[in-house]
């Protein structure tokens, strides 16, 4: 698909992380339950996918389940699983079509076999696929990645340095983030990439993940291509640097 003009003009961010944050308000203000909220965010999130991958992001993150979100009630993680399960199984066949390449970070112990066994699946199903890079966070927490690194290193007797710990955690051999989008209207980055997001460029937006879609994402885009990216550094122009 060609991209549109105003793409085209955009200095696009190579990794796009996404907390797709609102499915329950989302639900609740059309008075249904969650589980409506959950499956009109997998809608969303099929959407995102395709566009990114259409307008030329290399890398995609999703948080889509973190490790506190074990702590919500025993029906809505059983509904979230069988929903996940449901996805995989239905969507692999359009992510190889699309020449997307999967992977799942964050620790999968405690998800039912046939979840984990799917999972597995996938990421061999798209292991040569040199499209997008498309990272799902379940089981995921930043605090986590960083301190299973750590003790991943320690463990084999290794000096513990930034490279190291780059080489380690969860997204090891991609680039950080660019830019984060976090729908809707929390400021927050909720332990997501804590290591990974030192200098990522962090969006917040109103709009409740269900509704965010391909005019959304080109939005955030079009807002990280104005960014002066400093990295603690004085710009190009040759400003002081603001605190």
């Amino acid at each position: 698909m060609n991209q549109p003009e105003a793409v085209q003009q955009l200095r696009l961010p190579q990794h796009v992380a996404i907390i797709m944050d609102g499915n329950g308000r989302w639900a609740a203000q059309r008075g249904e339950p969650r589980a409506f909220g959950h499956r009109a965010g997998v809608r969303a999130a099929r959407a995102v996918v395709r566009a990114a991958g259409n307008v030329g992001v290399e890398f995609l993150s999703l948080f889509a389940f973190s490790q506190e979100n074990w702590g919500r009630p025993r029906s809505e993680v059983s509904l979230l699983m069988q929903l996940f399960l449901n996805t995989l199984r239905g969507e692999l066949k359009e992510l190889q079509r699309n020449n997307v390449r999967l992977r799942f970070l964050g620790t999968h112990d405690s998800f039912p076999d046939a979840l984990q066994q799917e999972m597995r699946a996938a990421e061999q199903a798209t292991a040569a696929k040199d499209g997008l890079k498309l990272n799902i966070a379940v089981g995921y927490g930043g605090q986590w990645d960083i301190l299973n690194a750590a003790q991943q290193l320690a463990a084999q007797g290794t000096q513990i340095t930034a490279e190291q710990m780059n080489q380690t955690l969860q997204t090891q051999g991609q680039p950080d983030p660019d830019l984060l989008i976090r729908t809707g209207g929390e400021r927050r980055i909720s332990n997501f990439m804590l290591w990974q997001m030192a200098y990522t460029e962090l969006y917040f937006c109103d709009t409740l993940w269900p509704d965010f879609d391909r005019a959304a994402l080109e939005d955030a885009l079009a807002w990280f291509g104005g960014r002066d990216r400093r990295f603690g550094k004085l710009s190009a122009a040759g400003s002081a640097c603001k605190s």
